[in-house]
C-alpha cells in the first residue's frame, strides 16, 4: 500500500468538502442549499454512467424546473417536492439556481429573475475527463472527476477570464441581425486573433 499517496489523497479538496466549507461561513444555514448542490453533483455522475432513470428518483428540493428542451416550465406539485417522485428524463448540463419568493407558489417570474439574483450557476462537461465548474457567488471553481475515487476534486481554483484571449468565437451567420455596437465590437475583437466557432458556448469559454 502506498501510504504516501493515501496521505496526499486525504488532503484533496472534494466538491462535497468544498461546499460544506462554504456552508460553514453561514451559521444560519439549514443545509437545504448544500443538499441541492450535492444532488446536482450526483446527477453529473449519474449522467456519466448513463443512469438517467436513477437521476429521476433523486430527492431534489426544487419546485419549478425549466429546460431549453421543453417549451413550458415544469411545476412540481407541493406533495412531490423533495419526495423523489418526479421523473426526470433529461439532465441540463448548464444549470442555474434561483430562490423562490417566500410564502407563495412558484411562478414563471421566479425563473425569469435577473442573473444578479442567482444563488449558484455552473456546468458539467463530458469528454476525455468530466469537469464540473461551479460558482455560488464567491468566485468560480473547477472540479474534475477522479474515476478511482468517484469524487470531483478541486483542480481549477478561482478561475478568471483573461482580459484578452487568443481565439475569436462568434456565429457570423447571424451578423445581419446584429445591432451597430455589437457589429463594431465584433470587428475590434477579431483583430490578430484566431477565428473559431464550435457552436458550443461552454467550449468557447474554455478555449479562451
Amino acid at each position: 500500500m502506498d501510504h504516501a499517496a493515501d496521505a496526499h489523497r486525504s488532503d484533496l479538496m472534494t466538491i462535497t468538502r468544498f461546499v460544506l466549507n462554504e456552508q460553514s461561513k453561514y451559521p444560519e444555514s439549514r443545509g437545504d442549499f448544500t443538499i441541492l448542490l450535492n444532488h446536482i453533483v450526483l446527477g453529473c455522475k449519474l449522467v456519466l454512467l448513463n443512469s438517467l432513470d436513477l437521476l429521476g428518483r433523486l430527492m431534489f428540493r426544487q419546485c419549478i424546473l425549466v429546460s431549453e428542451e421543453d417549451e413550458e416550465a415544469t411545476f412540481v406539485e407541493p406533495s412531490k417536492r423533495g419526495s423523489g417522485q418526479l421523473n426526470v428524463f433529461s439532465f441540463i448540463w448548464i444549470f442555474g439556481i434561483y430562490m423562490v419568493k417566500v410564502n407563495h407558489e412558484p411562478t414563471l417570474d421566479d425563473v425569469l429573475q435577473p442573473g444578479k439574483h442567482m444563488l449558484a450557476a455552473g456546468y458539467c462537461m463530458y469528454g476525455s475527463s468530466c469537469t464540473l465548474v461551479l460558482s455560488t457567488g464567491g468566485g468560480v471553481n473547477g472540479f474534475t472527476l477522479d474515476p478511482s475515487l468517484g469524487e470531483f476534486i478541486l483542480t481549477h481554483p478561482d478561475i478568471k477570464i483573461p482580459k484578452k484571449g487568443k481565439i475569436y468565437s462568434v456565429n457570423e451567420g447571424n451578423a445581419k441581425n446584429w445591432d451597430g455596437p455589437t457589429a463594431n465590437l465584433s470587428l475590434i475583437n477579431c483583430d490578430g486573433m484566431n477565428v473559431a466557432h464550435r457552436g458550443s458556448t461552454m467550449w468557447m469559454f474554455r478555449e479562451k
